[in-house]
């Protein structure tokens, strides 16, 4: 790797501090102040797990969370979530943000960030070019939505710049900038290689330099010798690619992983029996999971059908078989303490058998038999046997087909997908959550194919939207329109239990999900 070379003069930055839109994340990181962080010894090496293989190193196309740890670790942003059990953000390659009104957000770059491989310092054309690329059309990124009504970045300096809006967007702090699509990188580099990567990064500006990937195994990071900012704890980053939870606690119990989310129904027994040198915590989860229904098979065409399937899923069953009744019943897409969360699902929790019979009558269908895509671990495997019985309980017929990680994440294309038992990683805002299942999006992330003209509207109003109890009213109208097109049955929002050793101090975002950039040594 070649030094980053970085050489500019510092510029004077506005000292006046960010107020506007920053209650709900913090007004001490708004305000130019992050929180301090302990200057941890260099050494060792952090061995961790995550339950998919990546997908792309390039933030325009990343698959959500699995890809984020890793990049997270090789890249910067203008600003980081905060690790705690209240949501926050903090500066990382800003100096300086302020929300100047509701569609102009203005930047300063810190002036010790620069790129590998030779690419120089850090710059607002780069920011200008990260940003941008992601609403190109022609680019067709998987992560437009995250950058909502964007409308250009102008540079006003070496390293100042402004971020321009369409309109105001609720989501910026909480999703856009201190996530997947606020990571900043080198345009020389980009531009490189014809301005698009894949697996292999071809500059980092973060802490950790992407070492190697060996698929479907691990990744490997090791410690950034050009960092010029806060020092980081580990010199080597091992990221193990184990999709079942049962697998990630042997391993764990093996002493070969330091770090893993585990499984809902190992709780209990870990607490009872504790692992010696080893911690359990608990964290609520935003993640959500459905049974989906692809609204453009031959198969599913039939309304009645659809709602038959829907009444006829026992959700109890489900929690208590699958989850060991440490997760509860989700009633949408979007979890307690979000706007727009709902008190109760249009088509009940518990299933309504005499209903979804009836309903079957009423379809006129007859000797129905469909298949249910499910990602091969534990849980989701139960869960499908459960919703499988249910089934056969009102006449259908559902056979239960399993996936490993790498093809399981590319069924969005497939336009045969009868059934699916999906699960999704969510942020802070309900944005991120209803932008997957916009038009747009129907054989990428919508793997429904669901068209709704009101769900968009809403979809694109609510981002603007400052009124907190307008703006819940309209995100739960959204779930509302997905429930009644008969593509979706809501199941839970899980939980996220994580246990590590106690040689390491972990950085956790209030979900549970890990900041690893922010893991210390105890």
């Amino acid at each position: 790797m070649n030094g980053q070379n970085i050489a500019w003069s510092r510029v004077g930055l506005p000292r006046r501090a960010f107020l506007k839109g920053a209650t709900a994340l913090g007004v001490l990181s708004a305000a130019g102040l992050s929180m301090p962080r302990a200057a941890y010894a260099a050494g060792g090496t952090l061995r961790t797990r995550t339950y998919a293989d990546i997908r792309s190193m390039d933030p325009a196309f990343s698959q959500g969370v699995v890809d984020e740890e890793i990049q997270a670790l090789i890249y910067n942003k203008l600003i980081q979530y905060k690790p705690g059990r209240e949501w926050g953000w903090q500066l990382d390659a800003a100096a300086m943000i302020e929300q100047a009104d509701d569609t102009h957000i203005n930047f300063a770059l810190k002036d010790n960030v620069g790129f590998t491989n030779g690419f120089g310092a850090m710059t607002a054309e780069d920011v200008k070019f990260s940003f941008e690329r992601i609403i190109d059309d022609a680019l067709e990124s998987t992560n437009k939505p995250d950058w909502g009504p964007l409308d250009h970045v102008e540079v006003t300096g070496e390293r100042t710049g402004t971020i321009v809006l369409k309109n105001a967007f609720q989501p910026l702090w909480s999703i856009t900038l201190p996530y997947i699509a606020g990571n900043i990188v080198s345009k020389k580099a980009f531009e490189s290689v014809g301005g698009k990567i894949d697996t292999q990064p071809v500059a980092s500006s973060g802490p950790y330099l992407h070492s190697s990937w060996e698929p479907k195994q691990k990744t490997t990071l090791t410690r950034n010798p050009d960092w010029k900012g806060d020092p980081v704890a580990f010199d080597e980053i091992q990221i193990f690619h184990i999709d079942d939870e049962k697998a990630a606690e042997i391993a764990f119990e093996a002493g070969e992983i330091d770090f893993t989310r585990v499984s809902l129904d190992s709780v209990e027994r870990l607490k009872s029996n504790p692992i010696k040198g080893a911690t359990l915590e608990e964290y609520p989860s935003l993640y959500y999971v459905w049974v989906g229904m692809n609204l453009d098979n031959p198969k599913l065409q039939n309304p009645k059908l659809r709602q038959a399937i829907q009444y006829a899923i026992d959700v109890p069953s489900i929690m208590a078989g699958a989850y060991f009744d440490a997760a509860q019943p989700s009633t949408g897409i979007i979890a307690p303490g979000l706007p727009g969360h709902r008190e109760a699902p249009l088509t009940g929790i518990a299933a309504d058998v005499e209903r979804a019979q009836a309903l079957l009558a009423e379809s006129g269908e007859t000797n129905v038999s469909l298949a249910i895509d499910v990602l091969n671990k534990s849980a989701n495997v139960t869960a499908a046997q459960i919703i499988q019985a249910n089934l056969a309980a009102i006449g259908i017929t559902l056979e239960i087909r399993l996936h490993e990680g790498a093809t399981f994440w590319e069924l969005g294309s497939n336009e045969d997908l009868e059934l699916v038992l999906n699960r999704f990683s969510m942020t802070p805002d309900p944005y991120y959550a209803t932008a997957w299942f916009i038009k747009e999006q129907a054989g990428v992330w919508n793997w429904e194919r669901f068209r709704s003209d009101e769900f968009d509207a809403i979809h694109l109003a609510a981002q603007s939207e400052s009124d907190q109890a307008k703006r819940a009213e309209m995100y739960a109208r959204a779930q509302d329109l997905m429930e009644e097109s008969g593509a979706y049955k809501f199941i839970t929002h899980e939980a996220t239990p994580v246990i590590y050793r106690n040689t390491i101090k972990p950085a956790l975002r209030p979900d549970g999900l890990p900041l690893y950039r922010y893991f210390g040594v105890a």
